[in-house]
């Protein structure tokens, strides 16, 4: 029996021996996944920690280059500005502001011009003293001693006072077809009596038919008024363009033609294939050309009869580059037709004679390229005279030969020069000095009808728009049996 529950021992000793390794051996197989489970997770975290590792670096790379630039930044701006704007100072920047605009508004309403529209004023003086050598004689009529003149050989005077208003009244933004005007008056000096008369010389509009917002295009416009007569050279110069003093003797009244006198009437202006170039600012037409009617009988005057007066002219210009020696030379006719109210004077008493025929023709040449240049100009006029003795019309013919050599000094007249920008009053100093033969013949089948006159004359331009003249001229006049020398010097400036 004891044998029995000693073998019964034994073998439930070796089966909780065998269970007991059994179960060593699972747990030994457990632990071993689980170690190889660490091992792998292990490796997993080395690697993530490797690339947290690489952007940490590329991170700090950056913000480090981004600091060093901020820093650079803030350097400079320390530099710059070594303060913060105060309250203060802000509020007294705000004062400042509001006292500009307070003062900006003071002076437009108590010491500024307004006007309606767009407006540019302008004008000239002319002061002048003169000296003849051959006195200068007006015996008085009857009782009027107001226009008599004894033995005169020098004098003061004022060749001319204008002013002038041109302005907009109507401004195309997109084609440039602006509606334009130009009023002016002026007045010039009076014998026999201490009063000026102001007298009208232009009020004109003018509509721009044609754009005018490209150089390359041509240009088309209509004026209507008062206004200068587009015949020849001389005679559409104002008065602060012409380089000699005394006007050409074609384009005065009494022994010219008055062609310089102005008119009423409505004048087309016109060119056409224009030379340009941007570089240099220069815009020359090849074909400019004028036609209109006028009245035909001077200005501020209705028409003193129902034939209106023609008037043309055809300009061509050489198309030439701004740099090319035959730049500015152009040839042009002119002509003017019309009808003049003829009279019978019998006496003290005058009566209607019919009206007579008006004709002017006219060529000229113009030359003019830093630093000489010249001038020419030819009139033929053609006016019906009633003569009363013997109740006939006789038709008086005259010719005019003007022409000017001139010669520049100085950088006034080449326009980079004159662009230039200063901060004083500051323009370059230039001189013309020119010789000009006016002459005219008042009737060609008379003789002693000419009156000649050769003239030396130096402009000096100290100023950009004050010039000093001085003229020499050698008058020989067949119609009074004269010849005498006349010295003449100017001031004439404007604003």
């Amino acid at each position: 029996m004891k044998q029995y529950f000693k073998q019964g021992a034994t073998v439930l000793t070796l089966l909780s021996a065998s269970i007991g390794l059994t179960h060593a051996d699972a747990e030994v197989g457990q632990l071993q996944q689980q170690v190889s489970q660490l091992e792998q997770s292990l490796k997993q975290l080395k690697t993530q920690l490797a690339q947290i590792q690489n952007q940490n670096e590329a991170v700090t790379e950056a913000t480090t280059a981004d600091v060093a630039e901020l820093s650079a930044d803030a350097e400079t701006e320390s530099d710059d500005d070594q303060s913060f704007v105060t309250r203060a100072e802000l509020q007294g920047l705000q004062s400042d502001l509001e006292n500009y605009k307070y003062q900006v508004q003071r002076d437009r309403d108590t010491k500024t011009a307004l006007s309606t529209r767009q407006l540019l004023i302008n004008g000239v003086v002319q002061a002048k003293a003169s000296y003849i050598d051959e006195a200068q004689r007006t015996p008085p009529t009857g009782t009027n001693t107001g226009m008599a003149v004894q033995d005169r050989h020098s004098s003061f005077d004022l060749g001319a006072v204008q002013i002038g208003f041109i302005g907009n009244l109507y401004k195309d933004y997109e084609e440039g077809k602006n509606l334009d005007f130009n009023l002016r008056f002026g007045t010039s000096p009076q014998t026999g009596t201490n009063n000026s008369y102001l007298n009208l010389l232009d009020a004109q509009l003018t509509y721009h038919v044609l754009p005018t917002l490209s150089a390359d295009t041509g240009r088309l416009s209509v004026t209507l008024g008062q206004q200068l007569l587009p015949f020849g050279q001389e005679v559409q110069a104002t008065e602060d363009l012409k380089p000699t003093i005394n006007n050409a003797l074609f384009s005065l009244p009494g022994l010219g033609y008055g062609l310089a006198l102005r008119e009423v009437g409505l004048i087309v202006r016109g060119d056409a294939l224009p030379t340009v170039d941007y570089g240099y600012n220069y815009r020359s037409p090849m074909i400019s050309y004028a036609f209109g009617l006028v009245n035909g009988n001077g200005a501020n005057k209705s028409d003193d009869n129902d034939d209106k007066n023609f008037i043309g002219r055809l300009r061509y210009t050489l198309p030439a580059e701004y740099n090319s020696w035959l730049r500015e030379l152009s040839f042009g006719l002119s002509w003017y037709q019309g009808k003049s109210n003829l009279f019978e004077i019998d006496g003290t008493s005058a009566a209607f004679a019919g009206k007579g025929d008006v004709l002017r023709k006219g060529f000229d040449i113009y030359y003019n390229h830093h630093p000489f240049g010249v001038t020419y100009e030819y009139v033929q006029g053609e006016d019906d005279t009633y003569i009363s003795q013997t109740a006939q019309t006789y038709k008086r013919e005259s010719e005019s030969h003007t022409g000017t050599l001139f010669w520049n000094f100085g950088e006034q007249f080449v326009k980079g020069f004159r662009n230039q920008g200063r901060y004083d009053d500051w323009w370059p100093k230039s001189y013309q000095a020119f010789y000009r033969y006016d002459t005219i013949d008042r009737d060609k089948n008379l003789a002693d009808q000419t009156v000649d006159i050769h003239s030396l004359g130096l402009n000096a331009f100290f100023a950009e728009t004050t010039k000093f003249q001085i003229n020499l001229n050698h008058v020989n006049n067949d119609i009074t049996n004269k010849s005498y020398n006349e010295l003449v010097a100017q001031f004439q400036y404007g604003f």
